[in-house]
């Protein structure tokens, strides 16, 4: 009888963890978003339009970053940044400058990008 009361307590720990095991908060947490870009591994920038920078590094990865606000006519004039700090691009609080008219504009948090399928006519 005794036996029988280890095999079951044994068994009903054995389901728990297991259970246990399978919740979400066990599973490994997402890729996170580097702390900063290099700039030096940086291929070329777009803003796509006036609420996203996409930064395109060498080796193919691109990363998204929403603007904290509206930057006007970035889309259409493009812009320019210094490092901040030198030689990295850190998001939240990397300023931009919008090129024609002086806007600056601060970029948010960066998210890996993977562009829309193009599609075919």
């Amino acid at each position: 009888m005794k036996s029988l009361a280890v095999l079951a307590a044994a068994a009903t720990a054995l389901v728990a963890s297991a259970a246990f095991a399978q919740t979400p908060e066990m599973a490994p947490p997402p890729a996170a978003a580097p702390l900063c870009l290099h700039s030096q591994d940086i291929d070329h920038t777009k803003a796509p339009d006036d609420h996203t920078v996409l930064i395109y590094m060498r080796g193919g990865k691109i990363w998204q970053s929403k603007l904290r606000g509206l930057c006007p006519q970035i889309s259409f004039n493009g812009f320019s940044y210094d490092a901040t700090p030198p030689d990295d691009l850190c998001p939240n609080v990397q300023i931009i400058r919008v090129i024609r008219t002086g806007t600056m504009c601060s970029m948010g948090p960066l998210e890996p990008y993977t562009p829309p399928p193009k599609t075919s006519m």
